[in-house]
């Protein structure tokens, strides 16, 4: 396969990627959104790219603005502590632009923990995706944060004080100022802390406007409620198959090659199905 370092245009800092295309050529791709505060060389962007092209897809995996907790950029610094959900929907929408103008309008739409969820609404306003793939996708929704952080993440016990702080440095004009939570991501600005547990979208009420078959695979070792694979599979206006590996956490540390297959496999059986 050939791969090139890849840089798309945003109104601030350009989105960085790797796009892997077949020896051969393709003619289809898949596009990966991670999760938050990850990045394209780690995780599901990382060992499902290879397995993809062995399929035959081109396949474009980038880092969101978003993406790590922090990172620089020149002397300036950007990275998931200071992210928008604004920002990460448009990071998506032009990603898939950018594969368009590869020749690739319509691709296959994989999305891990937080990419899964932005991948619900970015698949429902784009009826032509022939498939999407949710990999431990959070719910999303107004209490998403407080079941992060019921679940040992985030602001663990401490959301309710998180959240008065995080809208008092805000009203102060300190709103982009770091704070240091008790979990995971473990740093956040009060702005993307209000932001994101206040405008997170919702993976259900964009469920029903999903035409495409869906994979959504979740492992054993995660909360239903957080990622509700079953929810989403009686909501979709599409054909929905759930998986949920044994023995399974939310990264499928050991079972990278397993979950590979996986979703390579149900992709060929599904589009060859596709009209």
């Amino acid at each position: 396969m050939r791969v090139r370092l890849v840089s798309i245009a945003t109104p601030t800092h350009p989105l960085d990627g790797a796009f892997y295309v077949p020896d051969e050529g393709a003619d289809r791709a898949a596009l990966i959104f991670h999760g938050n505060c990850k990045n394209f060389y780690s995780g599901p962007s990382r060992f499902l790219a290879e397995p993809l092209v062995a399929a035959g897809f081109a396949v474009l995996s980038f880092n969101r603005r978003g993406h790590d907790v922090i990172h620089t950029h020149g002397r300036g610094w950007s990275g998931g502590a200071n992210q928008l959900v604004a920002e990460m929907l448009e990071d998506d929408a032009l990603a898939a632009a950018w594969l368009a103008e590869q020749g690739f309008p319509s691709p296959v739409v994989i999305g891990h923990s937080n990419g899964g969820m932005l991948a619900v609404p970015h698949v429902a306003a784009r009826p032509d995706t022939p498939a999407m793939v949710l990999l431990s996708a959070h719910r999303g929704g107004p209490e998403i944060g407080r079941l992060n952080s019921e679940n040992g993440l985030f602001a663990k016990d401490r959301y309710d004080e998180f959240l008065e702080e995080s809208r008092r440095r805000i009203a102060e004009g300190r709103g982009k100022e770091l704070m240091l939570l008790p979990g995971w991501w473990h740093a956040i600005t009060a702005e993307t802390f209000v932001d994101f547990v206040t405008r997170c979208p919702d993976m259900m009420e964009h469920a029903p406007q999903v035409r495409c078959p869906t994979l959504y695979v979740r492992g054993d070792l995660e909360r239903a409620d957080i990622y509700p694979a079953e929810e989403f599979a009686a909501r979709s206006g599409g054909p929905t198959d759930v998986v949920i590996p044994e023995n399974c956490d939310h990264f499928y540390t050991g079972q990278e090659t397993e979950v590979a297959d996986l979703v390579v496999g149900w992709l060929r059986e599904r589009l060859q199905r596709s009209p």
